[in-house]
């Protein structure tokens, strides 16, 4: 944690996009760090953003490549799931993608929406939006703005 930390901004960023892939990480320690250590709250927002952003979206392509197997075996998630996702994604949309921020379920829903074949920019779009509000909100609500 402390070499993500010493690295600053880049720090940040290699945290936020780990944390959005499979390896259990919090991004928002890091974020709270060099927030609280002086860094600009609002740089550190867009750096956290964009490492999130891109982690997600490196999961939707993994998806993408449809290998049940492969979802299975490394990310575990469970073929029933996946169809239990199916269906939320037909009744829902593309635009679920904009919770892939939530923990727990956010690299499912990232990984579902290139299995199911969701469309990459609406997926993109989403997701953009979601993660970008979630470092808003942990800044608001640890008293780093307004």
């Amino acid at each position: 944690m402390e070499n993500f930390i010493e690295l600053g901004y880049l720090g940040l960023f290699i945290a936020s996009f780990l944390a959005a892939t499979v390896v259990p990480f919090s991004s928002e320690v890091v974020f709270s760090a060099l927030v609280f250590g002086g860094l600009d709250g609002w740089t550190c927002v867009f750096v956290a953003t964009a490492g999130n952003w891109l982690g997600g979206m490196s999961c939707y392509y993994l998806g993408k490549l449809g290998k049940l197997v492969w979802i299975e075996k490394y990310l575990r998630v469970k073929k029933e799931k996946l169809d239990k996702w199916l269906t939320k994604f037909h009744r829902y949309g593309d635009w679920f993608a904009f919770f892939s921020f939530l923990p727990g379920v956010g690299d499912a829903i990232a990984v579902a929406s290139g299995f199911f074949r969701c469309n990459v920019w609406i997926v993109a779009g989403a997701m953009l939006i979601g993660k970008f509000v979630r470092y808003i909100v942990w800044m608001y609500f640890h008293g780093l703005i307004f």
